[in-house]
């Protein structure tokens, strides 16, 4: 499972545009919290403006999906039935196009937060994102025009996993543990992170997932379980969209717990940042 030679697929390429839109949403969203005025009349606009922004949003990422259903159909179609493998190829293709944020953009981004807040905070955010694909896949849903269900399935698995490893990448930013070598070996090695639900463990022989080797076994089994979740986004009228948002959600900041926790056991940032930010 070798990530060089790897190009995404239409319906890959789609889930990198739904992973930007959730993340700028869940962004939003968050700008707002953290904006939001005190007192009764503040606190009721706010809490409209959030919910008009949000749909706005979730119409947003509908748009996208639905783009994906007329341009991917036939390649998801072909995708699907490949099975596991198709899916962790495409996640491997995916993960250097990832717009992740260094350290010094997150601290500029996030300042005057300690490593441990300003982890919580990407965490939330990811998990804010998640959510939003599953409610905005459990609405697309309900569309007369669906070609296929494994069409949906196939862009919440991909756009969330991308979620998830953006999260992981960064999170390895703030902990001061990111590994060496190109983008496609820290992304590559981020996936097997992604896969093994903690941090970048470093061995001799380069971070690529070779085929047939236990870590590419165990992200093909990660992938399948992830699938699985999203068929929860296909319930019936927009109980799937509910369904669909609340896993995504739980599951997403789980992972960010996880590897946080263990990144921090072994960070130099744990105490706090070695120095101002650059």
């Amino acid at each position: 499972m070798d990530s060089a030679g790897n190009s995404p697929d239409n319906v890959t390429e789609a889930a990198l545009e739904v992973v930007s839109e959730a993340v700028d949403l869940a962004d939003q969203q968050g700008q707002q919290r953290a904006q939001r005025r005190r007192g009764l009349r503040g606190r009721l606009a706010g809490r409209l403006a959030r919910r008009s922004g949000r749909r706005r949003g979730i119409r947003r990422l509908g748009a996208v999906l639905s783009g994906t259903a007329r341009r991917g159909a036939q390649v998801t179609g072909r995708g699907v039935s490949a099975g596991g493998r198709w899916l962790s190829d495409q996640v491997l293709a995916m993960a250097p196009r990832l717009p992740v944020r260094s350290l010094a953009t997150l601290r500029g981004q996030f300042p005057d937060r300690s490593p441990d807040e300003l982890a919580a905070g990407l965490i939330e955010g990811a998990s804010r994102a998640s959510a939003a694909v599953g409610v905005a896949v459990g609405a697309w849903a309900v569309l007369p025009f669906l070609p296929t269900a494994g069409m949906e399935i196939a862009t919440e698995t991909l756009s969330v996993v991308g979620i998830e490893i953006k999260l992981v990448a960064e999170l390895h930013e703030v902990y001061g543990m990111a590994p060496p070598g190109s983008v496609v070996d820290r992304m590559t090695g981020y996936v097997g992170a992604w896969a093994q639900r903690r941090g970048v463990a470093l061995a001799p022989g380069g971070l690529v997932l070779v085929a047939g080797s236990p870590l590419a076994r165990q992200l093909q089994r990660r992938l399948a379980a992830r699938a699985g979740r999203s068929v929860l986004s296909l319930g019936p009228l927009l109980t799937g969209a509910v369904a669909g948002g609340l896993v995504n959600r739980r599951e997403t900041r789980k992972l960010g717990r996880l590897i946080r926790d263990d990144l921090r056991r072994r960070s130099p940032h744990a105490s706090g940042w070695p120095g101002p930010a650059a």
